[in-house]
This record gives C-alpha cells, structure tokens and sequence, in this order.
C-alpha cells in the first residue's frame, strides 16, 4: 500500500468546536462544513479539493481509495468525516497521534508539540483566523493562506510519521529502537474503524426507560441522606456511608500534619474516580457531595439517547495506548471500559447495546489472563501447571488459607482465595487486601493482624513471584545506571537502560526522569516524571505493569487474528467482542475461540484460555453451556424471544 497523507479543515465558531462537542456530535452536526481538504501523494505532490460537499464527493469518489492507506494526525476525526460525510473506506487508516502516545506517553502530543520535538518547521497558527468563517467568507487571498497552512500539516504528519516509523525514541541523542511494530498500525486501523464503521446498535426505548430508572433511584437515595444533610457534610458519616455501599473511603496524607486524613474535595482524583464508579448510587451520593449535579450514569445514557437520535449505528471511539502499559482507554467522552455490570444497575446500560437485525454478539474473554502470565513470567511452575490443568487456584489458595478444603460451594472462603490470586500478585500488602475484602460484597472484616497472616500464606505458596518483585527492584536499579538485565523469564522482557523496558513486541515501558527522591509519603523512593508529577515505582508495581503491558499484546494480537474472519465490534479489557450472522454462531464461536486460545512464540508455554458468551444485546449474554441448560431442563419458554432465538440456533447447530 501507498501512503496517502490527509487533513480536513472544517467550520468551527466558538460554540460549534471540538472544544465543546465531541467528535461525533461536531461531524454529524447539520452545522459541519468541509472547508478544504489536504492531501500529500505518495509520490510527493500536494493538492487541494475544496468546493461544496457534491463537488468534494465527486473528486473523491475518482480516487481509488483501495491502494492507499490514509494518514492524519488525530484520525478518529478525519476518518469519521471521510466515512461518514463522504463514504470514503481506505485499504487503511494510519494515525501519528496513536504513534506519539504509545512512544512518548500521555503528554502533549499535538502536531505543533511534536513538530518542535523533532526540530522540524513550526505549525503555524493560521487556523485561528478562521473561526466562524463558512467557505463563501473567505477572500481568496485569505483562502489561498489557509490553503498552504493546510499542506503544510499534511507535509509535517508525513515528515513525523516518517520519523516515528523508523523508530527514533530518544530525541535527546536520536538513539535508534527499531522499526515501529506493523501490528501496532494493523491495530490502530481496527481501533478507528470501530468508530468510523460502527455496527453495534443504540436501542432508545431501552435506553429512556434505563435513565428514567436512573433518575428515580438516585433521587430516592439521595431523600435518603438528604433527611439528615450532616451525613453528606461530615467526614466520618460520609465515610461511613460509602463503606455501607462497599466503597473503601479515599485518603490522603496531610501535608501540613504529615497524618493520614480524608481525601473527599472535588478535586482530588479519587473522587473524581468515584463519580465514575460501576455502581450508580455511589456515583450519587458522591455527586451530592461535591456538588455535581448529575451522575456519570445520567450523562452518559442521555449522550447515548442523543447520539442515537443522530444514528442509531454507535461508534466506539477507543483511545489506542492510553496508559503507560499501551492499554486501551475511551475517548470522545465514552468510555466503554467501565460500564457498569454489577449492583443494581448493573448490565441495565450495555443491554441498551444491540447486534444488529440478523446478527449475534460474541463476547470471548482471556480468562483471568494477567495471574496465569505472572505466574508464567516469574516461572512459578506449579502455578502454572495448576491454570494449563484446570485446578481451581482460588479454592486451592482459600484451602491453605482456612486450612480446611473449599470447594465452589464455599463462596466466601473462595471469594477470598479469588481476590488474593487476582490482586496479591503485585505486593499488596495486608492494608490494602483489609480494605478490599471490607469493601466486597461479603464486607468482610478482618483484622490487621489476619490478612498479614493470608499475605504471608500467599507470598510463601508462589516463591518465584515474590522473587519476581525483587528483580523488579533491581531491574530499576538497572534502568537508573543504564544498564540492560532480563526482568523475569530470559529472553522475554529487557530492562533496557534509560529506554525503560523493551516489550517482546518492540514496544517500549517508559519511565523519564528515573531517579531516587522523597516521595508523596516523605519517605525516599525510586521516582518517575509524568504528566501529573513525581510517581513511586518500586519491585511490584513494575510487575504489573510488565504483565497488564504482555496480557494487552497478546490480547489485541488475538483480536488481529480473530479480525481477519469476523467483525471485531469492541474491546474491553481482555475480552473481544464480534457480531456474526445469527445461522452462524456455532461456527464463528468456534473461531473466536481458536484465536483467544493463540499464544504468541515468545510467550510459549503460558496457559492461555479463554470463556465466550453470546447474546442479542451486550447486556444480556450467555454461554453456550447456560443455553444448553435452559433446553435441556425445558426452560426455554420462560425466556424472552432474544434468548429463544439462541436456543434455537444452539438447537440446529446439533442436527435439530
């Protein structure tokens, strides 16, 4: 494929902004105008198609859009237009803003920022001339400079991909790290085709009867509190009350005592966590205390009814390497990540989410697939062998633990041998598992004095994980002094000296600025710079970071696998989401399957495994084991006719 840089120019007023709407409101806005569009050929030359949207689609629609892939900078934008305005569906979208987070992190990564980071020309600022400017407003002076400043965009995102493409990491001595990953761009593609080329459908009966829900429940919970205002206003009430909803209380330490105290001002970022909790009632009580007048719950089911009002069709906007491990985040105020799937209100929102007429969701999630690649990573081979066998390791671990046998049947001696596997594994200690268990849904309360005793079960049971924390600690070390070590098993993961840590993939872990100072806490620690400031990294939290950065390779590299027969629709986390023809669920089930069970070469060995369900909304999903059941036991007829229509394909699938 050929290279074909792009960039639109757009009306844009002080209202109708992308500093005010979203992506997707802004372009399916009646307001949108395409002013002009910049194109850089393969072959070096610049054009200008520009003119009223008929003349634009017209020279468009002469452009064999299958032999080129497009480039923009923030493409998510400039394909929504391409697509949605002009139906223009190239071989593939390419996208330096993805490039430059995943190289230099969440920083400011716009084309100006970028283009002095790389010593090339500077941006320009002519498109701030043309605010509240239509087509027809512009002289053709006027025009012609806003014409060049364009094409100069188009040159710096081709002279910028150019750059990053060969691999120049380290600006500071233009240290050369490698090619930048095919994968990774087949991957940005499929990201932004998810939004430009959604099939996933927004059902608004649902979705007003869900809010109306929403509203009545949060306004009965908040009379509640309401009775007695003091306990929204007083610390410890307010306290009191989120642990009564299984929610660990926030805190902080003072910087004027030193001691620790209650972190609820509406600007610090764990409550700023919490108004966006899975949970809606703590999403209100928590709104009530700073002040917001509505929930995150309330938001965004009136975004989605209004988005649907626009299209039914619901683009995913998926923000590719959002986070320092490269993992996904949401963008363009959807984040698809965190809907809600527990408590009372949970699933209420994703069924609202549809297939569309004909077609079924599969949703197939690497099971429990970052404790299986710690375990692997630190060769804890008992472990290991225990996942590629089956065993429950939560039962096992909850058996050592009470020092009786658990079964399944013991669900809160399970619980407890779940969370500790899950979530120990990065050198938690005894206060943080306290706090996590008391805010279960057990609310399980144990002293301090316990969950050392389960911390120490633990640590001794998986030998080579706790071992694992300390090479973390020296491969810090490492990094500081610019030095390479293996951290974990050889020949996967390289503390590579400053580069930070080298990814099998060729991607890197970056932490700028290492070095040892006082922490939040006072106390002296090895200390990174990112956007927010100074961040403690230690042994274990280097750890999770690695195995959150493998499990996120080896799941997306799946998804590729899965794409090149079946129309990847969403990803969250470690799951994959598809839509297949509903005749042909077995066999696309089967599939999906094939793929989430691939292990890359470097990771041979780990006991990669995946569960799938299926549904007609992503709400309401269900394995095929669960189907088999409700035949089986002659339940089908109680079910609604989405469920039944999945009976039957289970039904036909087996000669029926």
């Amino acid at each position: 494929m050929q290279i074909l840089t792009a960039d639109w120019e757009t009306y844009y007023d002080k209202d109708y902004s992308l500093s005010k709407l979203t992506m997707e409101e802004y372009v399916r806005s009646p307001q949108f105008e395409a002013i002009m569009l910049g194109l850089r050929w393969p072959d070096g030359r610049k054009e200008i198609i520009t003119g009223t949207h008929a003349e634009i689609e017209f020279k468009l629609q002469q452009i064999d859009w299958k032999q080129y892939a497009v480039l923009c900078h923030n493409t998510l934008f400039d394909a929504a237009i391409f697509t949605w305005k002009f139906n223009v569906k190239p071989a593939a979208w390419m996208d330096t803003l993805a490039m430059a987070r995943a190289m230099f992190g969440g920083r400011n990564n716009s084309l100006a920022m970028l283009a002095k980071r790389y010593n090339l020309q500077d941006k320009g600022t002519e498109v701030l001339n043309a605010l509240g400017k239509r087509r027809a407003d512009f002289t053709k002076e006027q025009f012609d400079v806003y014409a060049e400043y364009c094409l100069h965009d188009v040159q710096l995102c081709y002279e910028l991909f150019e750059l990053m493409y060969n691999g120049w990491y380290d600006l500071e001595d233009m240290d050369r790290r490698g090619e930048y990953p095919r994968r990774e761009l087949e991957l940005i593609d499929k990201l932004i085709r998810m939004y430009t080329e959604p099939k996933l459908m927004l059902n608004v009966e649902r979705l007003r009867a869900h809010l109306n829900e929403v509203v009545d429940r949060k306004r009965a919970l908040l009379e509640r509190a309401g009775a007695d205002k003091d306990i929204l206003m007083s610390n410890v009430k307010f306290a009191e009350l989120l642990m009564s909803m299984g929610v660990v209380p926030p805190t902080k330490i003072s910087p004027t005592t030193g001691k620790t105290t209650w972190a609820f001002a509406k600007t610090e970022p764990a409550m700023k966590e919490l108004l966006e909790h899975p949970n809606p009632d703590v999403q209100a009580v928590v709104a009530a205390r700073v002040g917001t007048k509505s929930t995150l719950e309330e938001t965004r089911t009136w975004r989605f009814i209004e988005m649907a009002g626009r299209d039914p069709r619901m683009p995913i906007p998926l923000r590719y390497s959002a986070a320092r491990t490269h993992r996904l985040g949401g963008t363009d105020k959807i984040n698809m990540q965190n809907l809600p799937s527990r408590g009372a209100q949970g699933g209420k929102l994703k069924a609202c989410i549809e297939a569309p007429p004909g077609y079924v969701l599969i949703n197939c999630d690497s099971s429990n697939i970052e404790a299986r690649m710690l375990a692997w990573l630190a060769e804890q081979d008992d472990l290991v062998e225990d996942f590629r066998n089956g065993v429950d390791t939560y039962c096992k671990l909850a058996s050592k633990i009470f020092n009786k046998p658990i079964t399944k049947a013991d669900k809160q001696e399970r619980f407890v041998g779940k969370t500790v596997v899950l979530g120990c594994g990065y050198q938690t200690g005894a206060a943080k598992l306290q706090s996590t268990l008391k805010a279960s849904d057990f609310s399980l309360d144990f002293s301090m004095e316990r969950c050392e005793e389960i911390i120490d079960t633990y640590r001794y049971s998986v030998p080579k994980i706790k071992d694992l924390w300390y090479k973390g600690d020296r491969a810090i070390e490492t990094m500081h002094r610019n030095k390479e070590c293996w951290f974990g098993r050889e020949g996967v993961v390289l503390a590579e000296g400053r580069h930070g840590i080298r990814l099998p993939n060729g991607m890197y872990i970056s932490y700028p600025q290492l070095h040892r100072a006082a922490n939040k806490y006072g106390k002296e620690a090895w200390v990174y710079k990112d956007d927010t400031g100074l961040v403690d990294i230690y042994g274990g939290k280097l750890t999770e970071n690695v195995v959150q950065a493998l499990a996120r390779i080896v799941v997306m590299y799946q998804l590729l696998k899965i794409a090149k027969k079946l129309r990847v629709v969403l990803t969250v986390h470690d799951s994959v989401v598809v839509i297949a023809r509903q005749e042909e669920m077995m066999q696309a089930l089967a599939y999906i399957e094939e793929c989430m069970n691939w292990i890359p070469k470097w990771a041979e060995g780990c006991p990669i495994t995946c569960e799938s369900e299926v549904g007609k909304n992503y709400g309401d999903m269900f394995s095929v084991a669960e189907l088999e059941e409700m035949i089986d036991k002659g339940l089908v007829i109680q079910q609604s006719k989405e469920v039944q229509d999945l009976c039957k394909t289970v039904l036909r699938s087996k000669g029926h």
